[in-house]
C-alpha cells in the first residue's frame, strides 16, 4: 500500500464515568515528528503511546490531541487512621489523669482531630486506564492510516500517469536522434555542393563530420538511464511501502539526465521535449514529497 503523509483520524470512547477523545493529523516531514498533547494524568503513558504510534506511522509531522472528561462526582473516599486515633485516646487519658480533669472524649470529638479522618482520591486502575487509552489511540491511528492510504492511491494514479507521459517524451527523443543526424548530413552535403559546385564531395570527410556531430549530441546513455529510472519508480509505486525518500532520490537522478539531454540538444523539437520532461520531473518531485 502506498501512503500519503497527510492524514486525519479521530476516535472517542464514552462510558458513564468518562470520555476519552483521540485526534490525529499530519503534514509532510522528512522524518517522523510526533507531538502529543494530553492531560497530565496521562503523562505516565506517553512512552507507550509513542511506541504504539510508531507501528502505524513512519514519516510525517504528526500532531496527536488527547482529551479526557470525568463524569463522576469525584473519585474520593474517606480514610480512617485507627493508629493515630488510638494515640489521641491514650494522650487524652494521660492528660485527664495528670491534671485531674474529666475525660469527656467522644467519637464525634475524636473524628475532628487532625488526620484521624481524611478524604483521599481513589487511585486509578492504571492497567485498566491504559487498556482503554491505548485502544482509543490505536483505533484513531487505524482511521488516520486509512485516510493516508486513500490519499496514497490517488497519488499513485497521478504519478503513474506522469511517468507514462515521461516515457513518451523519452521515446520521442530517442527516435528523433537518428533523424537529426540524417538531416545534419543532408544539410552538410548541400552546403558543400553549394560551395564547391562542380567538385566532387569527399564522402569520408562528410562521414567524419557527421560522426563528430553525432558524438556531441548523443543522448543514448541518458535515455537508457531515464527509461530505467521511470520503470523503477513505477515498480516501486505499484509495490507500495515506505518509499518516499527512495523515490525522491530517483527523481533527482532523472532530473540530472534531463538536464544533460537539454544541454546537448541542438534540435528545437528535442529541446521542447527535454523542457517538458524537466517540467514533469519537477511535478513528480513535488508529489513525491507527500509520500510516506
Amino acid at each position: 500500500m502506498l501512503k500519503s503523509m497527510t492524514g486525519f483520524g479521530r476516535y472517542e470512547v464514552v462510558t458513564d464515568e468518562y470520555k476519552i477523545s483521540v485526534e490525529m493529523k499530519a503534514v509532510n516531514h522528512r522524518y517522523l515528528d510526533l507531538s502529543i498533547k494530553m492531560p497530565k494524568k496521562f503523562n505516565y503513558f506517553e512512552a507507550g503511546i509513542r511506541t504504539l504510534l510508531k507501528s502505524y506511522v513512519q514519516r510525517g509531522k504528526v500532531d496527536v490531541y488527547i482529551s479526557y472528561e470525568d463524569y463522576t462526582e469525584g473519585n474520593m473516599c474517606l480514610k480512617y487512621n485507627s493508629g493515630l486515633a488510638a494515640e489521641y485516646v491514650e494522650y487524652f487519658k494521660k492528660m485527664s489523669e495528670q491534671f485531674g480533669i474529666q475525660n469527656d472524649m467522644k467519637a464525634s470529638v475524636l473524628a475532628k482531630c487532625p488526620e484521624v479522618l481524611t478524604m483521599e482520591e481513589v487511585p486509578e486502575d492504571e492497567e485498566h486506564l491504559w487498556k482503554v487509552l491505548s485502544g482509543a489511540v490505536e483505533e484513531a491511528a487505524k482511521r488516520f492510516v486509512g485516510t493516508r492510504i486513500t490519499e496514497g492511491e490517488h497519488l499513485r494514479e497521478d504519478l503513474v500517469g506522469k511517468l507514462d507521459y515521461m516515457r513518451e517524451l523519452v521515446d520521442f527523443i530517442g527516435e528523433r536522434e537518428p533523424q537529426i543526424l540524417s538531416e545534419y548530413r543532408q544539410k552538410l552535403e548541400d552546403k558543400v555542393k553549394e560551395l564547391l559546385e562542380t567538385a566532387s564531395i569527399d564522402e569520408s570527410r562528410i562521414a567524419a563530420e557527421v560522426t563528430i556531430f553525432a558524438d556531441k549530441i548523443c543522448v543514448d546513455e541518458e535515455m537508457v538511464r531515464l527509461r530505467s529510472h521511470i520503470e523503477t519508480m513505477k515498480t516501486k509505486l505499484l509495490s507500495g511501502g515506505t518509499i518516499g525518500r527512495e523515490l525522491d532520490f530517483i527523481a533527482q537522478e532523472m532530473n540530472r539526465e534531463a538536464n544533460t539531454t537539454l544541454s546537448k540538444s541542438t534540435d528545437l523539437a528535442v529541446s521542447d521535449k527535454a523542457i517538458a520532461l524537466k517540467t514533469e520531473i519537477e511535478k513528480v518531485r513535488e508529489q513525491i514529497q507527500n509520500i510516506e
